[in-house]
This record gives structure tokens, sequence and C-alpha cells, in this order.
């Protein structure tokens, strides 16, 4: 299964936050706290460039707590400041403003020495589709401004946000990269619906996913489907899973296509608990 999805609105809005860089001192980069490596868009460090960044792993709520922060360790052994939050429940909201002012401190106070008032930080926050940036920004501003949505692609055009005296946010479309070199990326994307669901191939979605399972947390694998050892076979596993569930057709025969639903449903609705799909030793040493 070959997963891609560019939309013409997200090559414009590469064009738009190229030339919007300039207006701002840091980049909030949201990422998935489940997916941290496979949801950082490549095409950002291309494009921001040396900008002063804060990575905020979001929807830290749903990740493994152990495996987010060696992810939080990595980034800052890289030399850069991340932090896990969680905007859907206001979670680290206040540490975003006090690690943007540590992060910009000379900056201004050099502005400080040269007589510059001292004026708002701006901030442009970048990210994949469904990531949680209007989510993130209806947060920070204490009021709903951004637009919201549970599907990717909702926010279509770019809009300055006051928060308070101390910041302002420049909401950005979600950019996804035109093409998946790896698609095990984006297969974990499209699990934790970054891409729109009616592109995928569930059934491959869900074996890869299951294999994940089976690789990673087989203990919960047993326990949610009643498995006292897990099937060798795939489609034993499938048959199990929908026989126990009642996804069936008539004659009794499984449907697969309902346990595929199922089971993608039921990992993004934590059934099986804090998943992190990767974690640093799967892509460095």
């Amino acid at each position: 299964m070959t997963i891609q999805w560019f939309p013409g609105h997200m090559a414009k809005a590469r064009r738009e936050v190229t030339e919007k860089l300039k207006l701002v001192d840091i980049i909030f980069e949201l990422v998935d706290a489940r997916i941290p490596y496979s949801s950082r868009n490549p095409m950002i460090d291309e494009i921001i460039q040396h900008k002063p960044r804060l990575v905020l792993l979001n929807k830290a709520d749903m990740a493994d707590v152990k495996i987010t922060k060696d992810w939080i360790a990595l980034f800052e052994k890289q030399g850069v400041k991340a932090l896990a939050i969680n905007s859907q429940a206001g979670e680290g909201m206040k540490q975003i403003t006090i690690a943007s002012q540590a992060i910009l401190k000379e900056k201004f106070d050099r502005l400080k020495a040269k007589g510059v008032k001292p004026r708002a930080i701006r901030a442009m926050i970048v990210g994949i589709p469904n990531v949680g940036k209007s989510t993130l920004i209806n947060r920070l501003a204490k009021r709903n401004i951004a637009k919201t949505g549970n599907t990717p692609g909702v926010t279509k055009s770019q809009q300055w946000i006051k928060v308070g005296k101390e910041m302002e946010l420049l909401d950005t479309p979600g950019i996804l990269w035109p093409k998946f070199e790896d698609q095990e990326v984006g297969m974990k994307l499209a699990i934790t619906g970054a891409i729109k669901d009616t592109l995928l191939n569930l059934h491959d979605l869900t074996l890869f996913a299951l294999k994940f399972l089976e690789r990673e947390y087989p203990d919960r694998l047993l326990e949610r489907f009643k498995l006292s050892v897990l099937p060798k076979d795939a489609a034993e596993l499938f048959d199990h899973i929908g026989r126990l569930r009642g996804c069936l057709m008539g004659g009794g025969l499984v449907d697969y296509d309902k346990v595929a639903e199922l089971v993608i449903r039921e990992i993004r609705s934590e059934k099986f608990g804090r998943l992190s799909l990767e974690k640093p030793s799967d892509f460095y040493n």
C-alpha cells in the first residue's frame, strides 16, 4: 500500500510559511508524541533553517510516558528544546511561554540594549495535519479562535492570534510532504489519524498495527482480545477478533472490513492504553 496525500493548499502553505518566517522570532514545531519521528515533516528543517525552535510533543497523554521522556532527552541532546503537552486538556501551556522566553532571552536582551521597546514574542506554529495546532492555539489564547476538527486539513489559511501580552501566534495549515520515502511512516501517520481514512487500505493498515502490537505490546493484545497465545497466522487472528466481537456476515463468515475498522478505532480510542509507535532507538544509535 502506497500512501500519498499532498493537496494543493499544502503546497501553497509551504510557500506562505517561507514568506512569513522573517516576521516571527520562534517556530513551534508540533508533533504527535506517539510518533515524534514520523510526524516531523522533513521539509520543515529545510524551510525554517536556523530559526529558533521549540518542539512540542502533543497528545502526550496518549503516548507511553517513558518513551516520551526518551524522545525529549534525544531532542535536547540534538540542541532542540522539547516539551510534552496535551493541548486538549491544556496541560503544559505555561511551560511553552517560559521555554520560549528562555530560548529568546539573548535576542531580546540585545534588542533592549539597542533601546528597542519590549514586545510580545512572535511565534509560528507548524505541523502536519490533525496534530492539534488549532486546539493548542485555542488553549493558549483561552478562547475559541482557531477552527478545530477531528479530521485532517481543517485549517486552510494563516491567521495571527494574540495570547495575552506575551505572545502572538501565527497559525498555519498542516503540511505533509509530497512523498513518503518510507511507507512505514505513512502507516504510522494513518494509524494516528493524520491521513484521511478514505485514502487507505484498512486491511494492510490493520495488519501493520497488529504486528506492531504483537512485537511491542503483546500482553495488551492478548488481554484485549482474550487470547492465551497469539495465532501464528494473521488470518487466524482476524477470525478470532471477528468472532469475539461479532463482526460477522451471513452464514457466520467473518467480516474482515469490520474487523479492520474495529482494530484501528480501538487503537485510536486508547483501548490498548497509552501507545508509542516508535522510540528513539528505532532511528538513532
